[in-house]
């Protein structure tokens, strides 16, 4: 895509860019609590059967979509002259805050592998992990916002 281009498209790709970012963010705020409501159940049970059908639903059919898309989205708006200045710190703040939620999004995969195996962590374990999308959020939308440096 041409640099011309990127930029007459620009209002479209931040529009996909911030769709893909919130159904992305609600799959990351809303897996570990999935592992929670699991782990909380018998093994094997109707009940646990049902919340892997619920985990493998979200990470397969709209959380790795919508990861890819604000990858792709997100990579285009860089790319785009004149959004991103990366002689500041704000842009290597926000990337690092990408990677943490990239991160994640992998560990809530094999969490939910372990699951579906019923090789569970105490319901403990998944609470604090649900913090860690909010606290990479909070970096990213900081960075994007306010541009402190």
């Amino acid at each position: 895509m041409s640099l011309a281009l990127l930029s007459i498209v620009y209002p479209w790709v931040k529009t996909l860019h911030v769709i893909s970012v919130i159904a992305w963010m609600a799959g990351l705020l809303y897996l570990p609590r999935l592992f929670v409501y699991h782990a909380q159940v018998a093994p094997f049970s109707e009940a646990a059967e049902r919340y892997k059908r619920q985990q493998r639903l979200l990470f397969r059919a709209i959380m790795n979509p919508a990861m890819v898309a604000t990858w792709v989205f997100g990579g285009l708006l860089a790319a785009t002259p004149g959004v991103v200045d990366w002689a500041q710190g704000w842009p290597w703040f926000k990337a690092l805050g990408i990677v943490a939620l990239t991160w994640a999004h992998h560990v809530f995969g094999y969490m939910r592998k372990g699951l579906a195996a019923e090789r569970r962590r105490p319901s403990r374990d998944y609470r604090v992990w649900n913090e860690v999308p909010t606290i990479a959020m909070i970096l990213i939308v900081l960075m994007v916002i306010a541009r402190p440096f």
